[in-house]
């Protein structure tokens, strides 16, 4: 069974009494622990994909079934509670909070469940160990690279243990070193964790460490590539 499906998925805009389709007809459908890059230039429709896919924009036109829940059905409380339970975000500018440690930041998705203080900081632990920064717990992110801020906002985004994790441009602030190790270390943690990890950018040597590549085109599915079979190194 798919962790998520979309059908006949349209997003329009209003501006005037002008209207703009920025996703016309999409339908998809993504498996458990999928590997997926979602590609395309400035203005096909990544970011309104995305943002529909993280329950941030509203369903108006079309279904969207995620991991138990018609989305297109939901409510505020019942989309708030998705986002927080079952999606973890990854952004290209880390967001994380400069006046709490790392264990705090990772933490801080857990406030809203139900688990005690020191239950929340053991989770966060754990998980910032699994991406090498078990040694780094009580450094606040100014304190440390660009790379170990990501690695940072990909302990906050697995902690809930997430059915998804969205990724937006996640390595466009690093170098190229230390993108291919936190691309290393997307896989990793999706083997580890059993997530599915969606990494939306536009960047092609991102896109192609995935398993699977979405093109958009003017808000269209232009193309829908498996590499599954192929052995990657």
């Amino acid at each position: 069974m798919p962790v998520l499906e979309i059908l006949n998925l349209y997003k329009c805009y209003q501006s005037g009494k002008s209207e703009f389709l920025a996703l016309k007809d999409v339908n998809m459908s993504v498996e458990p622990a999928e590997l997926l890059a979602i590609v395309g230039t400035s203005g096909s429709g990544k970011s309104s994909l995305m943002n529909i896919l993280g329950c941030l924009d509203p369903v108006r036109r079309g279904r969207y079934w995620f991991s138990g829940s018609y989305v297109d059905e939901c409510d505020e409380n019942e989309l708030a509670n998705i986002r927080n339970r079952k999606i973890g975000f990854i952004f290209q500018s880390f967001n994380l909070l400069p006046k709490m440690t790392m264990l705090e930041n990772v933490a801080l998705p857990l406030v809203y469940s139900n688990y005690s203080k020191d239950e929340r900081l053991e989770l966060a632990s754990d998980v910032l160990k699994s991406v090498g920064l078990g040694d780094r717990l009580h450094h606040l992110p100014g304190d440390i690279s660009g790379g170990r801020r990501q690695r940072v906002a990909i302990a906050r985004a697995l902690v809930n243990r997430p059915a998804v994790i969205l990724a937006d441009e996640p390595t466009g602030n690093l170098d190229s070193q230390t993108e291919k190790e936190i691309l290393e270390l997307f896989r990793e943690m999706r083997a580890k964790y059993e997530t599915t990890i969606m990494i939306v950018t536009h960047d092609e040597s991102v896109a192609l460490t995935a398993d699977r590549i979405i093109t958009l085109f003017d808000g269209c599915i232009y193309s829908d590539l498996s590499f599954k079979t192929i052995e990657k190194s």
